[in-house]
């Protein structure tokens, strides 16, 4: 297709706008460490994000205060493509690369106190409870709150910052002027030096990170990333405080709670939009760091495979969510007579909400085709290449095109 710059430039001013909103909102503290509720992942936590928490006080949500580092470079990026063609938005780009860098060192260090989001011992990352005498409790629960990091990345080329003069500036200032912000979230210069990386997770970091997504005892599952451990099928996870006591388990299929669940559940099933920014952030590390960065895919399978090829795989194992298997059936369909056997329904494909976390059965909504429609882009690029890409992971070469 044909880039549609008016389109971007109009959008733009609108995404900015609610940026601004959830940063005004959002971070209670002015510490850019976010307490949005449902800024991250529904009901996915230990209390209901819905109610006031029993004993006071909020959470700094390492779900939310990630997604908005990733909304910052999203800007960043949107700012600096248009700003091929107009250097007005230069400044712009540059306001989001700083916001970025502030968000991974509150995340490193909420309020100057030496608590970070990131676990060091349990190699995950976790919400954390702000009490109102000034006690911070991690909830040290293991769900897509702790992976959810992995999505702020963005990978810079730099024969485009080159024709950015202003941005190219601004960052050579805060990697001399404040290198123990830029060292948090940077890598400036690849093996070929023409390639630089944003991202909350440094290498080793994300090795570990991925040591637990990968794990088919814990998140992986034949049919993607689950949205809870399923460590916690035969051990829930326990909270107890002022006389309150609060246990999540595993829960793979529909909730068995209204206040969790009703008409969704985050605490076990497969999500399809989740685990598609999974393989899109997977593929844009694997642009960066190439085929030399290996990991344990499935972990204890002893086979290393680079990211790009972890993203592969993901995108194999979400497809077949909706492919027949070996037996003739579509683990979409469940058990369901008609739609695995009948000629007129068998092949009516329905895009249901998310899926169970050990059979892959459809479940919640049966239409809800925008985001569980993702998986035409995984079929079309994993058929393609063999690779999971998307489009998105390309780098910023060219002004966009505009295009009706």
């Amino acid at each position: 297709g044909k880039g549609d710059r008016d389109f971007l430039e109009r959008v733009f001013h609108k995404l900015m706008l609610n940026f601004t909103w959830w940063v005004n909102r959002k971070d209670v503290e002015g510490r850019n460490i976010f307490q949005g509720g449902f800024l991250g992942l529904d009901n996915i936590g230990i209390f209901d994000r819905n109610a006031k928490l029993p004993n006071g006080g909020y959470i700094n949500q390492a779900d939310g205060t990630a997604w908005m580092a990733m909304y910052t470079l999203n800007l960043m990026r949107i700012a600096l493509e248009l700003a091929l063609t107009d250097h007005v938005y230069e400044d712009i780009a540059s306001k989001f690369f700083e916001h970025f860098l502030y968000i991974a060192e509150a995340m490193t260090n909420i309020g100057g106190l030496g608590i970070g989001l990131w676990d060091e011992e349990d190699e995950f990352y976790y919400d954390v409870l702000h009490l109102p005498g000034g006690e911070r409790i991690p909830l040290r629960l293991r769900s897509l709150v702790g992976l959810i990091p992995l999505f702020a990345v963005e990978v810079l080329d730099s024969a485009a910052l080159q024709k950015l003069p202003r941005f190219n500036a601004r960052t050579q200032w805060f990697l001399e002027h404040r290198p123990h912000l830029a060292r948090l979230v940077s890598r400036w210069h690849d093996a070929n030096g023409d390639r630089h990386l944003l991202s909350l997770l440094r290498g080793h970091r994300m090795k570990r990170l991925l040591n637990r997504m990968l794990d088919e005892v814990a998140f992986l599952s034949d049919f993607g990333v689950r949205s809870l451990s399923r460590f916690y099928e035969a051990h829930p996870y326990v909270f107890e405080r002022g006389g309150n006591r609060f246990e999540v388990g595993y829960v793979p299929g529909d909730s068995t709670t209204a206040t969790f669940g009703g008409n969704s559940n985050w605490r076990g099933p497969v999500w399809m939009p989740v685990n598609f920014l999974i393989i899109e952030s997977l593929q844009r590390f694997h642009s960066y760091y190439g085929e030399d960065f290996t990991v344990e895919c499935p972990v204890g399978s002893g086979k290393m495979l680079h990211l790009g090829e972890v993203a592969a795989e993901l995108a194999h194992r979400l497809c077949k969510i909706f492919l027949r298997g070996e037996d003739g059936q579509r683990p979409v369909f469940g058990a369901s007579p008609i739609e695995q056997k009948d000629p007129h329904f068998r092949d009516k494909i329905l895009f249901y909400e998310y899926f169970h976390g050990d059979t892959g059965h459809g479940l919640g909504a049966s239409h809800q085709t925008g985001w569980t429609a993702l998986v035409a882009c995984l079929l079309q690029f994993y058929l393609k290449s063999g690779v999971a890409q998307t489009p998105a992971a390309a780098p910023i070469t060219e002004p966009a095109v505009a295009g009706g």
